[in-house]
């Protein structure tokens, strides 16, 4: 990974991130990090459920690694929007 990848992942460190996973779960916590793989690790995390298991209010989960090869989306979380994929991080 080149050293501008690095220290952009580095900015996102403390951030809340929104990432949409396959099954379509979608978890918003603080991003801590990201292993070898890029396997994402995630802190005071809440799961959100779409579509027939539809969870709405959502549930906390505390800590998080979600495996790279699941993630369909990653959100930087901001007060009013979600802005910023992470597609261009990598």
């Amino acid at each position: 990974m080149s050293s501008a990848a690095v220290d952009r992942l580095k900015g996102l460190l403390c951030q809340n991130l929104r990432v949409t996973v396959a099954d379509g779960r979608i978890f918003i916590g603080s991003f801590a990090g990201t292993d070898q793989p890029l396997n994402i690790l995630l802190l005071n995390t809440d799961e959100f459920r779409l579509g027939p298991d539809e969870n709405p209010d959502g549930r906390y989960v505390g800590q998080v690694l979600i495996p790279w090869k699941l993630v369909v989306k990653a959100e930087v979380q901001t007060a009013a929007t979600t802005h910023n994929t992470l597609d261009n991080y990598f």
